[in-house]
């Protein structure tokens, strides 16, 4: 269940896969941009999709040691090497999102970059997460 409000103006054609802005409130969470490598610092795969699994799958982690889950996020920033291949390989990423996420009520951004610092990582992704005031 997402506890924030999401922003959609009066007018506006309802975004695909996000949300427009989001509305939350509590105690505030920020997590580093987290990137496709496990939990030893390794790369198991040069995949964009499996990285994005992995990024995802380390969101998850970081939220679950906050006392968190996805239902929290409120806002999320991917950076990406290549958008064309982020674009033809969208359904798969959603796919992925859907299993490990659950919703789009969360604000996003996609950007494409040259390079992230880490060379063999093709997805970044910035979280930021309400828990709500108790």
């Amino acid at each position: 269940m997402n506890l924030n409000k999401t922003l959609l103006p009066v007018g506006w054609a309802p975004p695909r896969g996000y949300a427009n802005g989001v509305v939350a409130r509590g105690d505030a969470i920020f997590l580093a941009g987290q990137i496709g490598w496990n939990a030893d610092g390794h790369f198991d795969s040069d995949d964009l999709v499996a990285q994005t699994r992995q990024a995802l799958a380390n969101v998850c982690a970081l939220l679950t040691a906050a006392g968190a889950a996805p239902r929290h996020i409120v806002r999320m920033t991917w950076y990406l090497t290549d958008k064309r291949e982020y674009l033809a390989r969208a359904r798969e990423i959603g796919a992925v999102y859907r299993e490990l996420i659950g919703h789009y009520a969360v604000a996003m951004t996609a950007v494409q970059v040259a390079a992230l610092v880490e060379d063999r990582a093709r997805v970044e992704i910035e979280v930021t997460a309400m828990l709500p005031a108790a």
